[in-house]
C-alpha cells in the first residue's frame, strides 16, 4: 500500500511539474534566459519533488506500523488457566464420543467417554459427569480438568450432552420427571451406563454421580430414583430438590431454595419406599447470585435424611458433625462410624462456577479449592456394596433398560 501511495503521489508531482515547466519555458524565453539553466532549474525541482514523495512514504510506514504496534497492544492476551496449560485437560488417554439411543426413547443421548491410557477396563471405577446450562461435554471436561485425576488415579470418566433440542441452553430438566423431561434424562442416562458398563467392564459397585447447576439437579433425581446404581454423589452449586415442578418454579428454587421442609419432601419423594442411603458431597459459592446459597444448607438437610441421619423432623442422630477452615472455604462433615457421609463445603469467593477450574473456560473459577480433586478423594472410599438393577420412575419401580 505504500508503494501505490508513493506512486500515485510522485505521478501527480510530476505531471504538475510539467505543465508548468512548459509554462515556464514559454515566459522565460520571451524574457531572454537560456534553456540550459532552465533544464538546471526544473531538474533540481524533481529532486526537491521525489524527496518529498520518499518522505511522506517514510511517513505513511511510520503511521502504520506505530498504528499496528497500537492495534497488538490493545489486544487482550490469551488467558491461560492457573493450573496449566488448557489442552493438558485432555490428558494423554482415549476419548470415545458417540450417540446413544436408549430403548423406549425418541431421542438419542450424545456423550463422551474418556478412559486412562495403559490400563484394563475390567473394574475400572467409573464417574458420571452432569454439566450445566450453556455447557457442553468438552467444555465440563476442559473446566473441571476431571480427567487428569482420571490419568492419577485411574478411572474413567462419562459426559452425557444435553441436546439444544430437548432444551436451547442445553440444560437438564431436573425439575420436571415426567417422561418426556426430566424423568426420560434419567431413563437414558441409566441406561447409558449399564450399556457401558457390560461394554467395559466397569466395577458396578464404584460408579459414582457429580454434576453442577442444573447437572447438580439431575444427579439428585437420580440419586432418589436409582441409588442402587452410585456409590455416591456430587453437587456443585445445586438447587434444593421436591418443591419445583416448572421451569418458573425451578428459578425461584434457585434464587430463594425451597419454601416447604426440605426433610419432608424428602419423604414425599419416597412415599414410603425403603432407601439404601447416599454419601454426598455439596459444594457451593457464597457469592453465587444464580443458585443462592440456602440450597446447599437445604441439600445437606435433606440428604442426612436420605442417609437415616435426620428423622422426620429433621432431627439428626447417630451423626458426628466436625467443621474445618481452609483457603477461603469451609468443610462440614456429618460422619457415621468414622467415615463422612454428609460433606458440605461452603467456598467465601465464589460465584456460580466451579470452584479452583480453570478461569478460561465460562463456570469455572480459579477461587477457591479445587472441586474435582475434593470430589475423587471422597469417592474414593466410597462403594456400593448391593447393586440394584431397578430404579423407580414416576413413583413406581421401572426395571433398568440394559
Amino acid at each position: 500500500m505504500t508503494k501505490n501511495l508513493t506512486k500515485l503521489w510522485a505521478g501527480g508531482m510530476q505531471r504538475l511539474l510539467a505543465i508548468q515547466k512548459r509554462a515556464a519555458r514559454e515566459a522565460l524565453r520571451e524574457a531572454g534566459v537560456h534553456t540550459p539553466d532552465v533544464q538546471d532549474m526544473w531538474r533540481g525541482a524533481q529532486q526537491a519533488a521525489h524527496a518529498a514523495g520518499e518522505a511522506v512514504a517514510r511517513a505513511v510506514h511510520g503511521a502504520q506500523t506505530q498504528t499496528a504496534e497500537q492495534t497488538e497492544a490493545a489486544r487482550p492476551p490469551v488467558r491461560e488457566s492457573r493450573v496449566g496449560p488448557r489442552a493438558a485437560a485432555w490428558a494423554a488417554g482415549e476419548w470415545h464420543r458417540d450417540d446413544y439411543l436408549a430403548p423406549g426413547m425418541s431421542r438419542p443421548l450424545a456423550y463422551g467417554l474418556y478412559l486412562p491410557p495403559g490400563l484394563d477396563t475390567t473394574d475400572m471405577p467409573l464417574v458420571v459427569m452432569l454439566h450445566g446450562c450453556k455447557q457442553t461435554m468438552d467444555s465440563f471436561a476442559e473446566g473441571t480438568r476431571m480427567n487428569l485425576l482420571a490419568d492419577k488415579h485411574g478411572f474413567a470418566v462419562l459426559y452425557p450432552e444435553q441436546s439444544a433440542q430437548a432444551h436451547p441452553h442445553q440444560c437438564w430438566h431436573w425439575y420436571d420427571a415426567r417422561q418426556a423431561a426430566g424423568g426420560g434424562e434419567v431413563t437414558a442416562i441409566i441406561s447409558l451406563i449399564d450399556s457401558l458398563a457390560q461394554t467395559h467392564g466397569f466395577d458396578r459397585s464404584r460408579v459414582y454421580l457429580a454434576g453442577l447447576s442444573a447437572g447438580a439437579g439431575l444427579a439428585s433425581m437420580l440419586a432418589v430414583r436409582a441409588p442402587g446404581r452410585f456409590a455416591a454423589v456430587a453437587l456443585h452449586s445445586g438447587p434444593a430438590f421436591g418443591e419445583a415442578r416448572s421451569g418458573v418454579s425451578a428459578l425461584d428454587v434457585m434464587r430463594r431454595g425451597l419454601h416447604h421442609d426440605p426433610v419432608a419432601l424428602v419423604d414425599d419423594q419416597l412415599a414410603g419406599r425403603a432407601y439404601p442411603g447416599m454419601p454426598a458431597l455439596i459444594v457451593q459459592g457464597d457469592a453465587d447470585a444464580v443458585v443462592a446459597p440456602v440450597n446447599a444448607e437445604q441439600l445437606a438437610a435433606q440428604f442426612l435424611r436420605l442417609n437415616g441421619l435426620a428423622d422426620a423432623d429433621g432431627v439428626r442422630r447417630g451423626v458426628v458433625s466436625h467443621e474445618s477452615e481452609g483457603d477461603g472455604y469451609t468443610l462440614h462433615d456429618y460422619a457415621r462410624d468414622g467415615a463422612s457421609v454428609v460433606r458440605l463445603c461452603r467456598v467465601s469467593a465464589l460465584d456460580h462456577a466451579w470452584s479452583g477450574g480453570d478461569d478460561t473456560v465460562p463456570f469455572h473459577s480459579s477461587a477457591g479449592p479445587d472441586a474435582s480433586a475434593m470430589i475423587w478423594d471422597f469417592f474414593a472410599s466410597k462403594r456400593r456394596e448391593a447393586v440394584a438393577d431397578d430404579f423407580y420412575e414416576d413413583g413406581e419401580l421401572a426395571q433398568g433398560a440394559g
